[in-house]
């Protein structure tokens, strides 16, 4: 049964799913869409006006939770700017206290968003994702699965996935406790530290180093391909490794 708390605002055109609950002085804005069992807990706000000067407020497009996701005290979702578009939190996230999500962000699947994290425009963050407590991160970035950045980072390059990250745009290693937890196999870890030396400790354009690595077919685990095809996309360059952390080896 979906529980509305008195003093709560659910605006006319909201849609909600089974088994929700909207806190007291939460505000759930018309074009919010969310799924089952989310929790908007007090003076959270989902679905406002994107902080986009640019943006005309008739626009057609919302703000969508993913099924099972908990959404803090003060937490603010955007919606996105373009007709029928939607900025996207996905299922089993934990939003926490007083982190902000912008519009046009895309979160993925059981992703941690510490408190007051900020996320600006046009953000995405892949899977299993940690993001540290007043981490910032810089419009149109892209935050690969399974990493995790430390408290107070400052990410305004593209973040491989699987990897670790700490004050302004540097990898410290790999995310060695993240991949153990979700069960990555031995040899599949050996297959990343491997593309993670290839792609920053080899001299040279990084898209290119990767795609080399990525055609030679020495890497044929999920995750080191997965590794190597995300310097493929994006338009803002990499966030790069510190010097000293060749081998890859994350303590997180």
């Amino acid at each position: 049964m979906t529980v509305i708390h008195p003093s709560a605002i659910v605006e006319s055109g909201a849609q909600l799913g089974a088994d929700c609950e909207v806190q007291a002085f939460a505000i759930v804005k018309q074009w919010a869409v969310l799924g089952d069992r989310v929790q908007v807990h007090h003076f959270a706000a989902v679905g406002g006006n994107s902080q986009d000067l640019k943006f005309d407020p008739a626009t057609p497009a919302g703000a969508r939770i993913g099924a099972g996701t908990k959404i803090r005290e003060s937490v603010t979702i955007h919606r996105a700017t373009h007709p029928d578009g939607f900025t996207e939190i996905g299922e089993n996230c934990l939003l926490m206290a007083c982190s902000h999500v912008a519009h046009d962000c895309v979160v993925g699947r059981n992703v941690v968003i510490a408190n007051a994290v900020l996320l600006a425009g046009h953000v995405t963050v892949g899977d299993h994702a940690i993001l540290g407590g007043g981490s910032c991160f810089h419009q149109f970035v892209r935050v690969g699965e399974g990493v995790i950045v430390g408290g107070n980072a400052s990410i305004t390059q593209d973040l491989p996935p699987f990897t670790m990250a700490v004050e302004r745009d540097q990898i410290v290693g790999l995310n060695l406790i993240g991949l153990k937890r979700r069960g990555v196999p031995a040899s599949s870890v050996r297959q990343l530290k491997a593309a993670f030396r290839t792609v920053y400790f080899t001299p040279g354009n990084i898209r290119e180093i990767a795609a080399r690595a990525l055609a030679g077919g020495a890497f044929d685990s999920a995750e080191a391909r997965r590794f190597l095809e995300f310097f493929s996309g994006g338009t803002r360059g990499f966030v790069r490794a510190r010097r000293g952390r060749q081998g890859g080896e994350g303590e997180a």
